[in-house]
């Protein structure tokens, strides 16, 4: 385990970082550096046309980094986040083409693990996908990620506590919503607090 300062101090040299959320372990990095971008994108072997989330901090932030927001968005923020939900918005002027590759659209998550809001909150926005390598299993045990990206990272936060179930995708980038992903809320969670959702 690395103190927060030294997690900090690998943020701020454009390094990556392996952090717990609530559901799975992700390799975070700051999403406005295209070179800590990159980083992420070789150590995970993923394709660059595979957009990125924005791990934010506050409602606030995620109104900064998109546009046409549906009315019930403050709701449903307030009623899930911070949480195991990820929202795609409309993306606005300032999220970066190396972020959504080239979308008109963004992904918003908002991890609820104190040491992850607390470096997103310093840092963010972050980038945060999982910490694996592209096309295997999401990042559930921190011994096998390790072993994955053999040394490569050497800033980590172990928790052995994660419910190893990914979040909900919930798309709101369209009139009508869509789960993209079946996670850890379901469609009926969200609509008993947030009936407005028009699937």
């Amino acid at each position: 385990m690395t103190s927060i300062e030294n997690l900090s101090q690998e943020l701020d040299k454009g390094q990556a970082v392996v952090l717990p959320t609530e559901t799975v372990y992700g390799i975070f990095a700051k999403a406005l550096e295209k070179p800590s971008v990159d980083l992420v994108y070789e150590l995970k072997e993923r394709p660059y046309d595979k957009a990125m989330n924005l791990n934010v901090a506050s409602y606030a932030d995620i109104l900064n980094f998109s546009k046409n927001q549906p009315v019930f968005l403050e709701k449903l923020v307030k009623g899930f986040l911070p949480g195991p939900l990820t929202i795609i918005l409309q993306a606005n002027e300032k999220v970066p083409t190396w972020i959504n590759s080239g979308l008109d659209s963004v992904g918003f998550r908002f991890p609820s693990h104190p040491v992850t809001q607390k470096l997103i909150a310093e840092h963010g926005p972050l980038i945060g996908p999982s910490a694996n390598k592209s096309g295997q299993e999401s990042g559930k045990y921190f011994n096998t990620i390790m072993q994955s990206f053999d040394n490569q990272v050497l800033g980590y936060e172990d928790d052995a506590f994660l419910t190893g179930i990914d979040s909900t995708i919930l798309d709101l980038s369209s009139d009508r919503a869509k789960i993209l992903r079946q996670g850890a809320i379901s469609k009926e969670d969200l609509l008993a607090l947030v009936p407005e959702l028009n699937f």
